[in-house]
């Protein structure tokens, strides 16, 4: 479904998104930023990736148990057709989903909606992550969070993986990921490869 855009009557919508590391407080900023809307007496929704089950199948809960219902997707072009007359879309873990987030997140803005994505701006390689890259470059709002490094108390930057699985996407928690800064990330994996 292509949504006409809003030129007259509604003042244009915007993107924000929100990023950082494992554990930098992602989505605990994006459900704060929706109960603000939903306060304001604003219509909101928010959509999560179907492949992220870590805490609830359904809810979008943050690391300290903070949840909000949502709707679970699976292609990011389905938005078009759940949306249902709202002024402010929240979508989290947006690193799994399609590049096709980029664009549906420009015609919502277009169309007079507020969007606001979080989601893990680097993978557990250090590398760009999914669509988030993209939206960086469209989106008018850019709020970097970071969590602290456990070994050296800086600022982390980085997801680091414990566990030895080489796929992309390998959902976990303190089980499997730790942030880290810049140096203790870089550290860590010149040790690993010496192991490996």
């Amino acid at each position: 479904m292509f949504l006409e855009p809003n030129f007259r009557g509604q003042r244009s919508g915007w993107i924000e998104v929100v990023c950082g590391s494992m554990f930098s407080g992602k989505t605990e900023e994006l459900i704060r930023r929706l109960k603000r809307a939903s306060f304001a007496n604003q219509k909101v929704q928010i959509f999560k990736p179907k492949k992220d089950t870590r805490y609830d199948d359904t809810n979008v809960v943050s690391h300290d148990e903070n949840a909000m219902a949502s709707t679970v997707i699976e292609k990011s072009t389905e938005i078009y057709d759940l949306l249902d007359q709202v002024s402010v879309v929240g979508i989290d873990e947006a690193q799994f989903f399609d590049n096709d987030l980029i664009d549906v997140c420009q015609k919502l803005a277009v169309k007079g909606i507020r969007v606001v994505v979080a989601g893990l701006d680097m993978d557990f390689r250090g590398k760009p992550f999914g669509p988030i890259p993209g939206l960086l470059a469209v989106a008018e709002y850019i709020t970097k969070v970071h969590a602290i490094c456990p070994h050296c108390g800086s600022l982390a930057t980085h997801s680091y993986r414990l566990s030895n699985e080489e796929e992309t996407v390998v959902l976990g928690e303190k089980d499997k990921y730790e942030p880290r800064c810049r140096i203790c990330f870089e550290m860590a994996n010149i040790l690993d490869f010496r192991v490996r």
